[in-house]
C-alpha cells in the first residue's frame, strides 16, 4: 500500500511539473503537497494513519497538482463539462474547494479521535467543521496575500474568472464537503481506527 501511494503520487507529481500551464501557479499549487508528503513521511513510523485517510489525502494532492498543472481555470474535462451543462466557467477550482472540506475533515476526526482531545459526537463533529472553516478561511486569506505581493500573476492562482462571490462559495463547499465526509466516512473511519495498531 506504501509503496503503491509513494508511486502514484510521484508519477502525477512528475507529469505535473512537465511543461505547466503557469510555473509560478504550479509551484504554489502543489506546495501543500510538497509540505504534506514531507509530514507524512517524518510521521508514518510514530503516528501512521488509516488506510482510508492516506487514501483520501493522495486523492487531494492529485487535485491540486491537476489543478496546477492546467491552472484551475483550464482543467480540460472541466472545460468540457462547460459546454455540456451551459456553466459561464470551468468549475475544476469548486471541486478542489469541496475537496478543501471533505478530506481535512477525516483527517481532523482521525487526530481528535486518537488524541482523545474532545468527548463526544456532536462536540466532535462541531469541532471538525470549526477546523475546516477555518482551514477553508486561512487558505482564503493565502490567496489574498499572494494577490496583494504579486498582482496579475496571481490571476491563475486566484482562480476566480471574474465571479464576485468566489470565495464565500469556496468556503461554502468546503463546509458541504465537511458535512458529507463526516455523514458518509464515520462508519468506515471507525472500523478502520479498531484494527489500527496502537502506537499512541
Amino acid at each position: 500500500m506504501k509503496y503503491i501511494w509513494i508511486l502514484v503520487l510521484s508519477a502525477v507529481f512528475v507529469w505535473s511539473a512537465v511543461n505547466p500551464k503557469d510555473q509560478f501557479t504550479w509551484f504554489l499549487e502543489v506546495l501543500p503537497v510538497i509540505i504534506g508528503a514531507g509530514l507524512l513521511w517524518y510521521t508514518y513510523k510514530s503516528f501512521p494513519l488509516t488506510s482510508l485517510v492516506y487514501l483520501l489525502i493522495l486523492i487531494h494532492c492529485i487535485v491540486l497538482m491537476v489543478g496546477g498543472h492546467y491552472t484551475y481555470a483550464e482543467v480540460p474535462a472541466f472545460d468540457y463539462l462547460k459546454s455540456i451543462f451551459g456553466f459561464e466557467r470551468n468549475n475544476y477550482d469548486k471541486l478542489g474547494h469541496f475537496a478543501q472540506g471533505f478530506i481535512p475533515a477525516m483527517i481532523a476526526r482521525e487526530i481528535l479521535i486518537r488524541k482523545k482531545a474532545v468527548n463526544g459526537n456532536s462536540w466532535r463533529n462541531f469541532f471538525i467543521i470549526c477546523i475546516c472553516l477555518a482551514f477553508s478561511a486561512f487558505y482564503e486569506l493565502i490567496e489574498w496575500l499572494v494577490a496583494e505581493l504579486t498582482g496579475e500573476s496571481a490571476d491563475a492562482f486566484l482562480g476566480t474568472q471574474g465571479y464576485v462571490w468566489d470565495t464565500q462559495t469556496d468556503m461554502a463547499l468546503a463546509l458541504l464537503g465537511a458535512v458529507i465526509a463526516l455523514i458518509t466516512l464515520s462508519r468506515t473511519h471507525d472500523i478502520q481506527l479498531q484494527h489500527l495498531p496502537k502506537h499512541e
